[in-house]
């Protein structure tokens, strides 16, 4: 039976009205580009890479099908409006204004745009299309005004990203079946919760109105006011909570368990796994920050962040690692923050662990784990099994979606599901403005504010009136790239906010399996996404700074993150994904980024990560090739690889020898590489004092008394590991101490 998925997580008809003001001449240059890096090609350039011996009709259509076609340069400009910077916004419209007129072609293409025969001289979208790709071939090298360079990168991954990714109201994309990707639509009956887990405590206001919004908390307890010269819903609770993530999940059962009134405000929308639907395109847009195409300023970081009830939990890969001893042991003995090195924080880390039923074997791995086990196991590297938050038999490969299986155990089916069992109160589709914060007259404490709770706004258009929640205790969890932009706005000052941010910066390396190899069985995108792992040995210390794990790459994000060469390569590209494997290498990083408003992230590796992640990418290289991939490479934008069959040793060192952590478009060198991250810390750090950190040893800020914070974005420095435990744990210990300070002042 066909699974039936929430409205929004679906495809849509393809009646659309736009909004994104492109001009006809801007979208006349918009399409011509698309048309550029996705062309149609003759039939004579289909590869065949399955065990037919003539190619399918899909894949005769695929090769036919253009980035021009039907909607995809309106979706573009669309998604460019919506989820660029303003500067970048009108720096494409710029280009593409220039590049709509003869001279402004003149301009950016040089002498290709000439022609012997009038007009002589010819506007972008005129021109013959081997020319248009020379242009973008040559502006993907240059050197110079790489912001021209950053536009069209910006362009490229949006287009492949749409035209792979979009799908129509039966949940279908035309190129799929050539690709050989297909998403399970039946339904397993066996493991879906039929009732959504947090239902009798969720109040999901993009559902209400100024009409039925008081009705509906009256309901689930809370008590309500309007004001109406403040245009404000007043309510008051003992503690706020603004995230529901792994940090603000776990400190809401906390303190509803010990009898505190919890209310939690979440940005994003509630789905459980009877909502889910495996789509790559619907799911990024409802379910990550910006639609999951969060970029950093300049380009080289491409950012994913979990935007829903749950946060990150809800979409992360479910690797349960535990803080390592040693990052535990310097966050003590170095930042001073000595609970991390107790029993309190080791019986934390096993509290967590039990509630999220983390497993630690993996009983049928997918192909992409099986290359890596093969691999180092043929170099003599050690493996490491993974620990997950399901169970040992989860073979769900799109969990990055959400699980709509219901296996994995984010906070959405744990944590707060123990909150609103106990009388917490969520409410969705709310975007905290910010914190109300007065003089503090005591200031025992040497804090000069005091926080009342928040101001939040609805996000749903029908309710017109913001929300003010007052309470003894306000909790700001919503991840290191909100909490600081939330914080600044309200009016603290403290140095460390939004500073020493934290990534794990991560590039991949692909190997090629055809389907010949029959050893290695399955697809890319099957499997549980990260069960084995290799700690890279450090080339001096005892401390792991590099460790390759195994994504979940959809065909959208595969195709963006693939370096464009020619409209013929990245089609031969795409037709070999399902047998495409990634493996990636992680760094944990010593340089920091900072992010002062929402959206805005600076971050530039140092020397130190980036000869770290060169180390790992080759290694990674060499398990993909010990496993036996026919072709290997990085996402490097002139396309470096190498094919393996018959490489000599010397030849594969030579290789090696030239692979490197590039810098992103905008750099200066003729070869960039875009990055990618989907953990984020440290921007408001705890510290000794407010010098060393935004908040102290307990979470507390340092500036406005009974304000905390309680994320990921309070870690000292970076994990090292995926940080879900860790960011739990210190929850945990966090809103445990919170809980006992409330009973003393009961």
């Amino acid at each position: 039976m066909e699974r039936q998925c929430h409205p929004l997580l679906r495809g849509r008809s393809r009646e659309r009205k736009y909004d994104h003001g492109f001009s006809s001449s801007e979208l006349q240059s918009l399409s011509s580009i698309c048309e550029t890096i996705l062309p149609p090609l003759p039939t004579s350039s289909v590869e065949i890479t399955g065990k037919e011996e003539q190619p399918s009709k899909a894949l005769h259509s695929f090769y036919k099908a253009s980035g021009s076609q039907e909607r995809i340069p309106d979706e573009v400009a669309e998604v460019i409006r919506m989820r660029a910077s303003p500067e970048a916004v009108l720096l494409i419209r710029m280009i593409l204004l220039i590049l709509s007129t003869r001279v402004g072609t003149l301009l950016l293409c040089g002498s290709l745009c000439f022609d012997r025969k009038w007009p002589f001289l010819h506007k972008f979208s005129d021109l013959p299309l081997e020319k248009r790709e020379t242009v973008l071939q040559r502006w993907f090298k240059r050197r110079f005004l790489t912001l021209i360079r950053l536009a069209f990168a910006l362009i490229k991954n949006m287009c492949l990203y749409l035209f792979f990714s979009m799908v129509d109201e039966y949940s279908n994309n035309p190129a799929w079946e050539a690709i050989d990707y297909r998403v399970e639509k039946s339904e397993n009956s066996s493991k879906i919760h039929k009732e959504r887990p947090l239902e009798k405590g969720i109040v999901e206001t993009n559902d209400e109105t100024d009409s039925t919004f008081v009705s509906s908390l009256s309901q689930k307890g809370i008590t309500i006011k309007e004001d109406t010269t403040q245009n404000l819903y007043m309510i008051e609770s003992d503690v706020v909570i603004i995230g529901s993530g792994c940090g603000g999940g776990v400190a809401a059962a906390v303190l509803a368990n010990s009898g505190q009134k919890v209310i939690v405000l979440e940005k994003g929308k509630y789905f459980s796994s009877t909502d889910y639907s495996s789509l790559e395109g619907p799911s990024l847009s409802q379910l990550f920050e910006s639609g999951g195409l969060l970029a950093s300023a300049d380009g080289e970081m491409m950012l994913l962040a979990g935007s829903t009830v749950g946060g990150g939990s809800a979409v992360n890969w479910s690797a349960a690692l535990k803080t390592p001893d040693y990052v535990q042991r310097e966050w003590a003995e170095v930042n001073g923050i000595r609970f991390f090195k107790s029993s309190e924080y080791v019986s934390a880390m096993d509290t967590v662990c039990k509630r999220i039923g983390v497993t630690e074997n993996c009983i049928k791995e997918g192909l992409q784990n099986q290359i890596l086990r093969k691999g180092c196991d043929k170099l003599g590297l050690k493996v490491d099994t993974v620990p997950r938050n399901s169970s040992e038999s989860h073979y769900c490969g799109s969990c990055g979606y959400g699980c709509k299986i219901g296996d994995k155990q984010g906070t959405d089916s744990t944590w707060l599901v123990d909150a609103v069992n106990s009388g917490a109160v969520i409410l969705t589709g709310c975007k905290a403005d910010k914190f109300i914060l007065e003089e503090n007259g005591k200031a025992t404490t040497g804090r000069k504010k005091k926080c009342l709770g928040v101001i939040a706004k609805p996000l749903n258009s029908k309710m017109t009136k913001n929300i003010q929640i007052k309470a003894k205790i306000t909790i700001s969890a919503c991840g290191s790239l909100l909490t600081p932009p939330l914080m600044i706005r309200s009016g603290l000052k403290n140095r460390n906010i939004g500073k020493n941010l934290h990534l794990h910066p991560v590039l991949m390396a692909w190997g090629y399996f055809p389907n010949s190899n029959l050893e290695l069985k399955g697809k890319v995108y099957e499997g549980g996404i990260i069960t084995s792992l290799h700690k890279v040995p450090p080339s001096e210390g005892s401390e792991v700074r590099t460790i390759i794990e195994t994504p979940a790459l959809g065909p959208g994000l595969y195709s963006a993150l693939c370096p464009w060469e020619s409209g013929l390569d990245i089609k031969q590209r795409m037709v070999k994904y399902s047998r495409t494997a990634h493996l990636f290498a992680l760094v944990r990083d010593k340089g920091t980024g900072e992010v002062q408003a929402e959206g805005r992230i600076q971050y530039t590796l140092d020397k130190f990560d980036r000869e770290n992640m060169k180390t790992g990418l080759r290694q990674a290289l060499r398990i993909l090739i010990a496993a036996g991939a026919v072709e290997v490479g990085t996402h490097r934008s002139d396309g470096q690889r190498i094919e393996c069959k018959g490489i000599s040793e010397m030849e594969l060192e030579e290789f090696l020898d030239g692979v490197s952590a590039a810098g992103g478009p905008k750099s200066k060198g003729e070869n960039w590489a875009i990055y990618a991250t989907a953990h984020q810390m440290s921007s408001c750090r705890m510290g000794k004092n407010e010098k060393e950190g935004a908040v102290d040893q307990n979470g507390e800020s340092f500036e406005a008394e009974n304000l905390f914070v309680c994320d990921a974005s309070v870690l000292p420095s970076a994990v090292g590991v995926n940080p879900m435990i860790t960011i739990q744990s210190t929850a945990y210990c966090l809103s445990k101490r919170l809980s006992e300070r409330l009973k003393q002042g009961d």
